[in-house]
């Protein structure tokens, strides 16, 4: 066994090799703190026929046990993936994919287990350097070691690998992975913080990004296997010559400003041709065929790109698609937003809802509740394709997720605003950055639905295209430029500053200063969408959809919980009977009362006040009397609350006897005049008759 530790901010990162799991092409077992991720890495011996990717699968999996826990529900064992593993298995993908040879088509699988969990380290950070040492010392080839860190910021100070008790108190939750020489991957959620603290940031992260690949290389030194020769994906020379000089003039000949479907229609029938033109002599290679001739659009789309500075759609590099927005379309919603932005096209409806509709996680970091969630949905239809939703994959996990944490720090307090939320982001067109098409068709939603938040969200893909001599860096990118380019640089936030980044490459990294332009872009493209909502977004919040429960917060002195529930709960019960609102009570005197109508709820509280309130001097109330003595009669005023009326408080008149003014029963007015130091309660019959 070889072992290899470091001090990361002040805590030990130790990566084992050589004595778990060897039948793998590679492991390690990695530790931060007590938190600890065993990785694999396994490819397999054959090749995959017909496909033309590298088939690439990692998965993240969470036991109970790492937190000495049972899993929850009634099967006892882990089952399917939760959303938070499907982020994390996303999250060690993305810095790795681009490191591989791209031709290889064997399968590669890269499993992360955490095994222990501190419930303070987080184990997604050391799962991406733990699976980046893994292929590191086995024989899969892999050469670029990949390090990680996570920084928070609290009190305007940067918090490296920041705990999951930090990370509450920091208003920025970055990821950054990249190798010695630049950034690979950017994850980031953040308070409206402006780009140049984003940058400082990402500045900052080097050092400790360097210091886990030093690490590895430590490893390397010491333990590792020689590479295994995989077999590369190959095309016919002499059929890869005939083809791209085929479709090379035809591809050139297509104009400027097609739309996504006319583009397509017309490289599908470049195709044909193709195919009815080489199938001859090249039998059975119409899949190598068609991947030439996207290859060749490819470099002729990314050349026009880089020495015109003019795109397929006839945009120059920052010139934002048309946008639309649209608020109401749905009566019965409670919120619902519709954001068009060229062949992109977000319908996003906000649900209102009480702390019965609370999301409940139940994580090996402990058990949560989730007040706002985002889910997003992308239907076949959305790109014109016959196919039957089966549910959200990973795709759609990551996106909801994304345009999620580019909202929550919008959202208004529990005590400001007490609801649950929910926002759906149905895609009902495809063509480039339907999540930030989400960001702002939820913005929408949620101003139509009544929700104060604290400002209007947009947000905005950046694309990039590079050669060895020249850079270019496009706005608001389309589905083709997500596919031929090199960089997905999805930007979220408001006029204040950024909530979410997301940077996706495929090519082996970035310089800082390429990430710093491509955010000043960004910024420009960002603050030009937000001016195109605020121009359909009412100038003031309106009033909470009709159809939306009604809400009531209130807090009573916990000594008065008692008095609300009453002997074996029945006065809780009644009062819920008489009104048929939801009331639930916590032991803290926090009280929330819900219902379909708001006079309902409304007669709850009133209730609750009633039976909580406190008995003020110079306050009339009509009270009941409970005894009659020969000096005076005590009434209740409140429940559990009783006066003396004295005789002498009867009327302005001399009584001579009680009962010729009050007898036992009666309902009668009547004034506090004073509670002395024993807290008894003095009334006046005679003062709250008075017109004075």
């Amino acid at each position: 066994m070889y072992i290899i530790q470091d001090k990361v901010a002040g805590r030990d990162l130790v990566i084992e090799a050589g004595g778990l799991a060897n039948q793998a092409n590679g492991s390690v077992m990695i530790r931060y703190g007590d938190t600890m991720v065993m990785i694999t890495v396994v490819a397999s011996k054959e090749a995959k026929k017909g496909i033309d990717f590298f088939p690439l699968t990692v998965d993240y999996k969470e036991r109970a046990y790492a937190a000495g826990k049972f899993p929850g529900g009634f099967i006892k064992r882990e089952g399917r993936p939760k959303e938070k593993e499907i982020l994390n298995s996303r999250l060690i993908d993305r810095p790795l994919r681009p490191l591989f040879n791209k031709n290889i088509r064997n399968d590669v699988v890269i499993t992360a287990t955490v095994v222990s969990c501190d419930q303070e380290n987080k184990p997604e950070i050391i799962s991406i350097i733990g699976a980046s040492a893994a292929l590191l010392i086995s024989d899969i080839p892999f050469d670029k070691p990949v390090g990680a860190v996570n920084i928070g910021r609290i009190n305007d100070k940067f918090i490296v690998n920041p705990t999951f008790s930090e990370q509450k108190e920091s208003s920025l939750d970055l990821v950054i992975a990249g190798t010695r020489s630049s950034i690979i991957m950017i994850e980031c959620g953040a308070c409206e913080i402006p780009e140049d603290i984003i940058l400082e940031a990402i500045e900052f992260s080097k050092e400790y990004i360097e210091k886990t690949i030093k690490l590895q290389e430590d490893l390397y030194q010491n333990y590792h296997k020689e590479r295994l020769l995989l077999v590369e994906a190959t095309i016919d020379e002499e059929l890869k010559r005939l083809v791209s000089e085929f479709a090379v003039a035809k591809i050139r000949e297509i104009e400027f400003g097609l739309s996504k479907q006319q583009w397509q229609e017309k490289i599908e029938n470049i195709y044909g041709q193709a195919i009815e033109r080489f199938i001859e002599k090249f039998p059975e290679q119409e899949g190598e065929i068609k991947i030439i001739i996207e290859e060749t659009e490819k470099s002729i789309v990314r050349d026009r790109i880089l020495k015109e500075g003019r795109r397929t759609d006839g945009r120059d590099l920052k010139t934002i698609r048309p946008i639309s927005c649209k608020i109401g379309m749905l009566p019965r919603a409670h919120g619902s937003g519709l954001f068009t932005r060229g062949q992109t096209q977000a319908m996003a409806v906000t649900t209102l809802g009480t702390e019965d509709d609370e999301q409940i996680l139940d994580n090996i970091e402990g058990r949560s509740s989730k007040k706002f969630m985002l889910h997003y949905n992308f239907p076949a239809f959305s790109v014109g394709e016959a196919k039957i939703d089966r549910g959200p994959g990973r795709r759609e996990i990551g996106h909801g997720a994304l345009a999620e944490r580019a909202l929550i720090p919008l959202m208004p307090s529990e005590e400001d605003f007490p609801y649950t939320v929910r926002i759906v982001s149905d895609i009902l067109e495809s063509n480039g950055s339907t999540s930030m098409a989400s960001v702002c068709s939820g913005t929408l939603s949620l101003i139509d639905a009544g929700v104060p938040i604290s400002s209007p969200c947009s947000g905005i893909a950046m694309g990039l295209i590079t050669s060895s001599e020249k850079t270019a860096i496009l706005s608001d990118i389309t589905g083709q430029e997500d596919h031929i380019g090199d960089m997905d640089f999805k930007v979220a936030g408001t006029i204040k500053g950024i909530t979410a980044l997301q940077m996706d490459i495929k090519v082996e990294g970035l310089s800082f200063e390429t990430i710093k332009e491509s955010l000043a872009q960004a910024k420009e493209g960002r603050l030009f969408i937000l001016e195109e909502i605020k121009r359909v977004v009412p100038t003031s919040l309106k009033e909470i959809s009709i159809y939306a429960p009604c809400i009531i917060k209130m807090k009573i002195d916990t000594n008065k919980i008692k008095d609300v529930i009453g002997p074996g709960g029945r006065t809780i019960r009644n009062i819920i009977e008489l009104t048929g609102a939801k009331i639930d009570i916590k032991d803290t005197g926090k009280i929330s009362i819900s219902s379909s109508d708001e006079e309902t709820a409304k007669q709850a509280l009133e209730m609750i006040e009633y039976l909580t309130a406190e008995v003020e001097i110079g306050k009339i109330y009509k009270g009941k009397a409970m005894r009659v003595t020969n000096f005076g009669a005590f009434v209740e005023i409140l429940p559990g609350k009783e006066g003396l009326v004295h005789i002498s408080q009867l009327a302005d008149y001399h009584v001579r006897r009680v009962e010729d003014i009050l007898k036992e029963g009666d309902e009668v007015m009547v004034k506090v005049i004073d509670i002395d130091d024993q807290n008894r309660i003095n009334l006046s019959r005679k003062a709250a008759l008075s017109k004075d």
